[in-house]
């Protein structure tokens, strides 16, 4: 049946007024009739019927047109004027029994309801001025069979309604169509007075006597022409009480009828064919029994659902229309009355419990669900329908209206309460209340006696009654907060997550983690007290249920698109603070539980938000390494070893580097999260690893060996020849030109001959000192952080004190530094300035070729070379440089090849020269180099040089000693010969091979026969190349 009408509620007594097809009602949208919808026929079409079989029912009764009016009082009349109350009608009969008004109504005492007790003169009429609906005068042409009462003609009087006023006014049907009933009945009954209610075809009989004179227009006539037709087309037809066979023949006609009625109105002249037909096909349908016999009871407005429509139409009218939330309080009386509806509706009892049961919860949907009393009064009429439902009698009929009806209270009820954080507040918590059982009463109908009833999907045949309701209860409480969640979702517009940023995702999750924390301590505040008494643990079976629900969301989020670490950590830190919150609460709840609540909790899966931070971290720790390890490679690929800028004279990927790892470390300090010592140990172990790496890549640079000239051949010098003096002059001519490229044509100016190479060095060695610095300045910064969490796995305190988190970085970058010094300083000395230096000093004679030029050389290079390299780095360079020329002076003097030969007379210059060469780095720079220094890193060349001062006797006697004694030879006799000593490189005047060295440079004559005699040297060739 329809559902969008609304009750009017206003000031102006609706007797005066047209029915409307809508009251101010709440919407029923949300709660389905279950007696279903009949086509062509809505809820004013069934309230207009209702009335019209109501009071042909009553038409007998005091009130409706019996011998004498009843006087009705309203329960407030028993304290006000009785004697106006007599005087307003005078004559009245004392009530019957079951007929009058009470003082208090047993049935609204027995559900619950509260009295209305109105004002006296809310329910009078005035009796003077114009005529009473039931009085003659107001029906034309009435006859005084009916007895209509007449009140008394004078002065102004208001009287008590009467029962046929009270049900006209609220069945809201008009004086006219009241009128037309009125004066229908009198023609029908003429000569019939004590004819029953349920012979009565009213429709047809409504049909025989209204005339379209009789209605405002042919438009309003046809309507309701159509109704009346609709009605029996419904309880003959659509769903008779005793069935039809769809070919009977009186069926098919009046089916024809009734459509040529949808084109124009038929005529009903009783000498008319279309009447006389209608009439015989009523009649036929209608006096129809169950086995074919004859019947004293027409059945026309019997079958079901037509019957109940109709029945809850009729229902419907014991709410008052000023406040439909109350219950008139004339309802006992007025139940009373309706009764005599049931021999032509063809209800009972069990129906009439069944269809008021739902005609008061339905009131109390329609009307706002404000008025909780009609929704204990629904509940209190549950009990009488639970009784008829176990009885033995039940009728098919009422087993499909009992399903019906309690499932479509269940079905809504259930709606309510799987939203009932949506659904309630704090301020309703009693409805709730009431609800529950009602539900569970409904629940226990349906399972226990509807046996076509279907349980639902969480119930189980084998559970018992509280195990039952505990599961009901259990499904709405996890449905309400899925709802409720839900809808902090959508309030949130995470939804929309993709249209926002990383960050706003993030702080939208830490929100709703905040709301979700207050939603479970409304859930245990508000609703858990009320749930706990249908469940034990209501409150942690929220608590599961928000937790679940909100960790779908946390793995998603983790799942998703990635977000900032920090953001992450945010999130699963409130995510963490939310666990702990609804923990406790399932705690809380499950002292008292049979298993401790052991059984809840397993539903509750961790978030594990400490492992998953730890394993993020980890995570990001290893992604950082990674990127350094691209740094590097980069570097490797990419370096020029070309400095920064003038005041960062370093390579550019080393600050890069540098710049990763500061950055890293920040981040990893900024992350809002205990940082255990393991993982501390995993990023500082990860960058000392890069900058291992690095290092090892700066310091691979080759070696000194790469620039040290390969010795020559010994070999011993013989007399000058003219051959060999020439030649002596060619090769100092040729030395000259070689130092004119060196110098500029006026001898003034002298240019560095450091290459471009030697350079790139220096950066390097730049670069390692730099490092130094840095890692210093990073070892500090982790020194200082306080964020770090011991580990109680770790070996207590790896860091010991004094030692550096980078001990081992520290350690290479010192080998390095010294190893990248070493080869810049033998690079500069035996290939920069081989020229001057190892190729040009001494060749062709001592006097021609001395150290002068070369120091002036070296001087401009040890220049340039502070220039480039920072104050840190330079006197570890400078005394590799003087390292690398003592070493070249030794080669020139030991290994200087043919080109060179040596008298002890020129000892003198030679020492001269080597004094000049330390003076040199003595003075370079401010103290770069100690005097200490130079002195200790000269004696071996001292110690040679003095060898040259000795006479070759002399010399030849030091080599036999030191040559016999290194050989373990213990002397020489016995014809045992002296073998040829190795060269070792570690020239020293104790060591053989210098001495012998020093005696094949050495040009004499007893020198060149020991060595003839001795090693069979060969002699010096003039053509042999210079090295």
């Amino acid at each position: 049946m329809g559902r969008d009408f609304r009750i009017s509620v206003n000031g102006h007594s609706p007797a005066t007024q047209e029915p409307t097809k809508q009251r101010h009602m709440a919407p029923a949208a949300d709660i389905l009739s279950p007696f279903g919808h009949i086509d062509g026929l809505d809820r004013d079409d069934f309230r207009e019927a209702a009335y019209e079989i109501f009071f042909t029912a009553c038409r007998s009764s005091p009130g409706f047109g019996g011998r004498s009016a009843i006087t009705y009082y309203n329960s407030a009349d028993s304290g006000g004027d009785a004697n106006a109350a007599a005087a307003a009608a005078p004559g009245s009969p004392v009530k019957h029994p079951g007929v009058g008004m009470a003082v208090t109504s047993r049935v609204k005492r027995a559900l619950g309801l509260k009295m209305i007790k109105r004002s006296p003169s809310s329910r009078r009429t005035s009796s003077a001025g114009a005529a009473a609906p039931s009085s003659p005068s107001a029906v034309a042409g009435s006859s005084p069979r009916l007895g209509f009462t007449v009140p008394p003609q004078g002065g102004r009087m208001r009287r008590p309604m009467t029962a046929a006023e009270i049900m006209r006014q609220q069945m809201r049907v008009t004086e006219q169509s009241d009128n037309r009933l009125r004066k229908t009945l009198m023609r029908t009954l003429v000569g019939q007075m004590g004819r029953r209610a349920e012979t009565i075809i009213l429709p047809l009989e409504l049909l025989r006597h209204l005339k379209p004179s009789e209605f405002n227009d042919g438009h309003e006539y046809h309507i309701w022409q159509k109704r009346q037709l609709k009605i029996l087309e419904a309880g003959l037809l659509l769903y008779p009480s005793i069935p039809l066979e769809k070919s009977d023949a009186f069926a098919v006609k009046f089916r024809e009828i009734i459509d040529s009625c949808e084109i124009k109105a038929i005529d009903t002249n009783k000498n008319s064919t279309s009447m006389k037909a209608l009439c015989n096909c009523i009649f036929t349908l209608a006096w129809r029994s169950h086995d074919g016999g004859s019947t004293d009871i027409c059945h026309w407005a019997d079958g079901y659902p037509l019957n109940v429509q109709i029945y809850a139409g009729l229902l419907s009218s014991v709410f008052d229309l000023k406040d439909e939330t109350m219950v008139l309080d004339e309802v006992d009386e007025l139940i009373e009355l309706m009764k005599k509806t049931w021999s032509t509706l063809g209800i009972n009892r069990s129906m009439h419990n069944l269809c008021f049961t739902w005609v008061l919860f339905e009131q109390y949907v329609l009307t706002g669900q404000v008025e909780p009393d009609l929704l204990g009064a629904s509940f209190a009429m549950l009990a009488e329908v639970a009784v008829d439902a176990k009885k033995a009698d039940r009728e098919p009929i009422y087993m499909k209206m009992l399903g019906s009806v309690l499932t479509s209270m269940k079905r809504w009820t259930e709606i309510k309460l799987l939203n009932y954080h949506g659904n309630f507040s704090r301020d309703t918590l009693g409805i709730m209340d009431n609800m529950l059982p009602l539900l569970f009463a409904c629940t226990k109908i349906l399972e226990e006696d509807v046996p076509c009833y279907v349980n639902s999907p969480n119930d189980r045949e084998e559970d018992r009654g509280e195990e039952r309701t505990g599961n009901h209860v259990d499904h709405y409480i996890r449905a309400s907060l899925r709802n409720a969640f839900a809808k902090m979702i959508e309030d949130q517009d995470i939804n929309g997550a993709k249209n926002l940023d990383v960050q706003e995702v993030s702080e939208v999750l830490i929100r709703l983690a905040r709301k979700t924390e207050e939603l479970a301590v409304k859930e245990k505040d508000v609703f858990s007290p009320i749930l706990k008494k249908w469940h034990p643990i209501a409150a942690g079976v929220a608590a599961v249920t928000l937790h679940n629900c909100y960790g779908t969301l946390l793995k998603q989020y983790l799942t998703g698109k990635p977000s900032p670490l920090n953001e992450t950590v945010l999130v699963l830190q409130r995510a963490g603070k939310l666990e702990k919150a609804l923990v406790q609460v399932l705690v809380e709840d499950s002292v008292d539980c049979e298993d401790g609540g052991k059984a809840i909790v397993r539903e509750m899966i961790p978030y594990e938000v400490d492992s998953i931070i730890q394993r993020l971290l980890k995570q990001w720790i290893q992604e950082r390494l990674q990127k350094g390890k691209e740094h590097i490679l980069r570097a490797k690929q990419t370096e020029t070893w070309n400095p920064k800028s003038k005041n960062e004279p370093h390579a550019h990927s080393a600050g890069e580097l540098v710049s990763f790892a500061k950055e890293a470390v920040d981040s990893f300090f900024e992350i809002p999260a205990t940082i255990s010592e393991v993982l501390f140990y995993d990023l500082v172990d990860g960058l000392e690893n890069l900058f291992r790496d690095y290092i090892a890549y700066v310091g691979s640079c080759g070696s000194r060996q790469n620039y040290l000239p390969p010795l020559p051949p010994l070999t011993r010098c013989s007399g000058d020849s003219k051959f060999f003096k020439l030649w002596k002059r060619a090769a100092c001519h040729v030395g000259e030109e070689d130092l004119n490229q060196i110098f500029s044509n006026d001898g003034s100016h002298i240019r560095p001959s450091t290459s471009r190479g030697t350079q790139r060095l220096y950066i390097r060695l730049n670069t390692l000192h730099y490092l130094v610095l840095q890692l210093q300045a990073l070892d500090k910064t982790l020194c200082v952080s306080p964020k770090v969490t011991p580990s109680k796995t770790l070996l207590s305190n790896r860091k010991q004190a004094g030692v550096s988190y980078f001990e081992a970085s520290l350690t290479a970058l010192q080998s390095a530094c010294q190893h990248v010094s070493e080869v810049a300083a033998y690079r500069l000395i035996f290939l920069d300035s081989s020229s001057v230096f190892y190729s040009g000093l001494y060749a062709g004679g001592v006097v021609n070729r001395r150290i002068n030029p070369a120091l002036r050389i070296l001087k401009q290079n040890l220049t340039l070379l502070c220039a480039i390299v920072t104050e840190r780095a330079q006197p570890a360079a400078l005394k590799e440089v003087m390292k690398a020329s003592f070493e070249a002076f030794l080669m020139v003097l030991l290994a200087g090849g043919s080109s060179r030969m040596f008298t002890r007379l020129e000892h003198a210059t030679v020492e001269e020269d080597f004094d000049n060469l330390k003076r040199l780095f003595c003075t370079c720079g401010e103290g770069l180099i100690v005097e200490d220094m130079v002195e200790r890193e000269s004696e071996v060349v001292q110690g040679v040089v003095a060898l040259m001062g000795e006479s070759t006797e002399q010399l030849i006697e030091d080599f036999n000693s030191v040559a016999t004694e290194c050989s373990g030879l213990g002397g020489l006799g016995g014809g045992q010969k002296i073998l040829m000593p190795p060269t070792t490189g570690k020239w020293n005047r104790s060591d053989p091979n210098t001495v012998l060295r020093v005696l094949c440079a050495r040009k004499d004559r007893a020198a060149n026969l020991f060595l003839k005699k001795t090693f069979h040297l060969a002699k010096r060739r003039p053509g042999m190349r210079l090295i």
